[in-house]
């Protein structure tokens, strides 16, 4: 099914989640503006509470935990979207060549598919990054993608062989049209949906799946994220000697960044599947009947 993106706009999920990722990525961007200075610089006493003068307070090393979230953005925000891209290209790729080729092709495609499926992700992620020691953005990259990408395919192949004996792909391979026009004209159009869902799932897995590396310790301590603050504040006790705030910043902006891609997921499910578009309809259904109802006991 393809669709335009323009009226996912008039969505109030879609917008809502919109709004919240483009002031995460602005924040981000604009690091140097709003929290000027290094954040890894020794600015106040250790696990001072939040105050006028730091508003997030400080890490027992005395830096500022704002300045620390907001530059820790970059890093998770860019490896979490960077990621998810590759991870969806890469799937996407793959199923639609398994896909649309089918015989030896699919079969070769499907097992490989099928191996890194059976593996338990998250062990493997830890497993990898194990033996690699120390890592930096660039290698959490490299792993996640190379280990995340099999959901995408299956879908993708799925949906590529349930389209590729359409009428209009028949009518296409007839006049003798291309195999990749087929793929890139044809197909993937209506792949869009799915392609979208994927997209975001990918990368509410990234960024979840670094802040997780980085929070066991495998992360570079030297680069500021939103993991290795998690893994700052562990080594240091935060929650026992009561500076949540250590904890707490870090952890909500991760949520808040869950939150703005799952209404977009939101979004792009009800497009891709037009059951869940019943619950507004239902509620209009029951404010109709309540106003129906009034008016005929006004009537009486």
């Amino acid at each position: 099914m393809s669709f335009t993106p323009w009226p996912i706009l008039k969505q109030k999920k879609a917008l809502a989640g919109l709004i919240i990722i483009a002031v995460l990525w602005l924040m981000a961007l604009f690091a140097p503006v709003i929290a000027p200075g290094e954040p890894g610089a020794r600015v106040g006493r250790s696990h001072q509470p939040p105050s006028i003068e730091h508003v997030m307070g400080t890490t027992k090393m005395g830096r500022d935990v704002y300045r620390q979230f907001v530059w820790g953005a970059r890093s998770s925000l860019s490896v979490g979207f960077a990621t998810g891209i590759a991870i969806t290209v890469l799937g996407t790729a793959i199923g639609l060549v398994a896909g649309y080729a089918g015989g030896r092709t699919d079969a070769v495609l499907d097992l490989a598919t099928n191996a890194v499926l059976v593996v338990p992700n998250m062990p493997l992620l830890i497993l990898l990054a194990s033996f690699a020691g120390t890592v930096g953005p660039m290698t959490i990259m490299t792993i996640i993608a190379l280990t995340s990408w099999p959901w995408g395919a299956r879908m993708t192949r799925s949906q590529t062989m349930a389209l590729r004996n359409r009428d209009f792909v028949t009518a296409s391979k007839m006049i003798g049209e291309p195999a990749w026009r087929l793929i890139f004209v044809e197909i993937l159009p209506n792949l869009t949906t799915l392609i979208g869902i994927n997209l975001v799932g990918s990368i509410i897995y990234a960024i979840v799946a670094q802040t997780t590396l980085e929070y066991l310790g495998f992360g570079d301590p030297l680069k500021v994220s939103w993991g290795t603050m998690l893994y700052n504040a562990q080594n240091s006790s935060a929650i026992m000697v009561g500076a949540w705030w250590d904890i707490g910043v870090p952890a909500l902006g991760i949520a808040v960044t869950g939150l703005g891609l799952a209404l977009l997921n939101f979004t792009f499910d009800e497009i891709a599947n037009p059951q869940l578009r019943s619950g507004p309809a239902l509620t209009r259904w029951f404010r109709l009947t309540r106003a129906r109802n009034r008016e005929l006991e006004l009537g009486r």
